[in-house]
C-alpha cells in the first residue's frame, strides 16, 4: 500500500474515533463516512445529506467476519453471495445490532458491504469497525465518481477530506438485494 495512503487513513480513523465525519474513496462512489457505532456521527452525516432518517445509508466492513457481529443470523445464502459477487454487493440484513441506532431502519435491518477495495478496505480493517459510506452529496443530487464532482458545501461539512484516489473515476453505486425471511431475495437496486 502507497505510503500515503497509509497516513490518509490513519488521519482518518483518528477523526472518526473522535467522533468526526470522513469524506472518502470508496469501492464504488465516493462517499461520507463516520464510525457506524456513534450514533451523534451518524445524525451529523443526514443533516449534512439533508436526508430523511427513514431513508437508510450502507455501512462498509472489511470482512465476511464482521457481517455476524452486526447481524444477528446471517442468512446461509449471504455468504455465497459475498464470495461470488464480481462487483460491490450492499446487502439489507434483518436483525442489525452493534450499530448506531440512527442506521437501523424501523424494520430492524442494515444495509452492510464487505469492500475489496484497497483503500476502504484498509480503512474499515484499521477503524475496526464499521464505516458509514453514503454518497457524497446532497440527497437528491448525482452521486460523485470523482472527487471533482463533489459540491463545496458537502466538503467544507466534513472534519476530514481524504487526499487519496482524488484522481481516479470510480464505477457506479453497487447493486442492493435485501435478504429476508426464508432466505427471500428482493433486488432493490441492480
Amino acid at each position: 500500500m502507497p505510503r500515503e495512503w497509509q497516513d490518509d487513513i490513519r488521519q482518518a480513523v483518528e477523526v472518526m474515533n473522535r467522533g468526526g465525519i470522513i469524506l472518502y474513496p470508496t469501492d464504488t462512489v465516493w462517499g461520507l463516512g463516520c464510525d457506524a457505532t456513534n450514533d451523534d456521527a451518524v445524525r451529523r452525516i443526514f443533516a449534512l445529506k439533508q436526508r430523511a432518517e427513514a431513508k437508510a445509508m450502507i455501512s462498509l466492513v472489511d470482512s465476511e467476519a464482521k457481517v455476524a457481529f452486526y447481524v444477528r443470523e446471517v442468512p446461509d445464502p449471504a455468504w455465497d453471495l459475498i464470495a461470488l459477487s464480481e462487483r460491490p454487493l450492499t446487502i439489507v440484513y434483518d436483525g442489525a445490532r452493534n450499530l448506531a441506532p440512527s442506521l437501523i431502519a424501523d424494520d430492524g435491518s442494515v444495509a452492510l458491504r464487505v469492500t475489496r477495495e484497497r483503500f476502504s478496505n484498509h480503512l474499515c480493517m484499521r477503524m475496526r469497525r464499521a464505516v458509514v459510506s453514503t454518497s457524497a452529496n446532497i440527497s437528491g443530487q448525482p452521486s460523485p465518481r470523482c472527487f471533482s464532482e463533489i459540491a463545496p458545501e458537502v466538503i467544507a461539512g466534513v472534519d476530514y477530506v481524504c487526499t487519496s484516489r482524488r484522481d481516479e473515476k470510480n464505477p457506479a453505486a453497487s447493486s442492493i438485494i435485501k435478504l429476508g425471511a426464508g432466505c427471500e431475495v428482493k433486488i432493490i437496486r441492480e
